[in-house]
């Protein structure tokens, strides 16, 4: 084997675990301050991170992609639905921005955006949900959308059921 066979090789495989190991973010168990009730979200755009409120002021902390500029919300709602694998039909601010779209995306789709789930929130407008382009976590990268890592979403899925107030604040 080549000298630049094996480096691109050994290239190619240290990106692979480099991106394995950022798409595989596990919450982290933080303190937090606030009067917020146990099994509350709390959304926190300005960090970009989502906590999921336990006992005794502490929290588990996802880092999460929120709204970009001019697509940003904040308020009080409830988690009104869960679905795994969702199909995605694309909202009328992204039709508008994106003509091309296909009508549905199916799920299980890689262009899906929803990722492996999504909780949807009261209205219907908006979803926490996990992506299927992890490197947009962290970002100012949704139409209002609060985007997870696929292994977040699963995990949060599991902890909270429909009801579950959600709290997004700048």
């Amino acid at each position: 084997m080549s000298i630049r066979i094996a480096v691109a090789l050994a290239a190619t495989i240290g990106a692979g675990i480099v991106m394995s190991s950022a798409a595989q973010a596990r919450p982290e168990l933080v303190d937090i301050s606030g009067d917020y009730a146990p099994g509350t979200i709390v959304v926190k755009t300005h960090e970009r991170r989502l906590y999921l409120i336990l006992e005794s002021g502490r929290a588990m902390r996802y880092p999460v992609g929120v709204g970009k500029a001019g697509k940003q919300w904040s308020g009080t709602t409830k988690i009104d639905g869960k679905y795994l694998n969702p199909a995605w039909s694309p909202p009328s601010a992204v039709r508008r921005d994106k003509p091309g779209m296909p009508d549905v995306i199916p799920g299980g789709s890689p262009r899906n955006p929803m990722g492996v789930a999504a909780m949807t929130l009261a209205g219907g407008e908006y979803a926490i949900h996990g992506t299927n382009v992890p490197g947009s976590v962290g970002g100012f990268v949704s139409y209002g959308c609060i985007r997870m890592l696929n292994d977040d979403i699963s995990d949060l899925y599991q902890r909270v059921p429909v009801g579950t107030t959600v709290t997004v604040m700048r």
